[in-house]
């Protein structure tokens, strides 16, 4: 879940403590229920860039900042942003951890190779053959399909101290197969 806020003035100096007044204050309140793989927090993008006005003059300075809620408690990240009252909620994305995602990514590999291997020994018997010989394979994994839900919402319309609703849905891991046999 990433939180973030802008801020502008005429003057970037003014801009800047007001995006670390905001941040250090969600850093705090954040930091109260950090918990290692249960919800990790990190500050997300720092930004600070001048307004122009149509003459080409600097007019102003606007910024924004982010802070990154992330892990495995949905009920606590969602329950620490719905206390932040200093950033809103930005987006709120899903995606397995690296661990589900080897277990999956290893699962789905041994089903591809038995597949692959399937398929080899039907086109040996389908051309007369006793078998094959496996010359050249090729196995990769990525996270292609649909990537995870992403939902942008204001958290003015939480009351302090509630939980920001989410529901994650599904992810996809592919892992594909393919080489070249020599029938024997």
């Amino acid at each position: 879940m990433t939180l973030v806020t802008t801020r502008d003035a005429t003057d970037a100096a003014t801009v800047q403590t007001q995006l670390k007044a905001a941040l250090d204050a969600a850093l705090s309140e954040a930091k109260k229920n950090a918990q290692p793989g249960q919800l990790d927090v990190r500050t997300g993008n720092f930004s600070l860039s001048p307004r122009y006005t149509k003459d080409g003059k600097i007019n102003g300075w606007q910024g924004s900042t982010e802070l990154v809620l992330e892990g495995r408690d949905f009920p606590r990240i969602t329950q620490t942003a719905g206390r932040i009252t200093t950033l809103s909620v930005g987006n709120v994305g899903f995606g397995l951890s690296r661990e589900q995602r080897a277990k999956t990514e290893t699962e789905a590999q041994n089903i591809a190779i038995e597949n692959f291997k399937q398929k080899a020994n039907e086109l040996a018997k389908g051309f007369g053959c006793s078998g094959y010989t496996l010359r050249e394979v090729s196995v990769n994994a990525n996270d292609g399909g649909p990537r995870p839900r992403v939902m942008a919402m204001q958290a003015k319309s939480f009351s302090a101290d509630s939980a920001v609703p989410v529901e994650a849905g599904k992810t996809s891991v592919v892992v594909s197969v393919s080489g070249a046999v020599q029938l024997k």
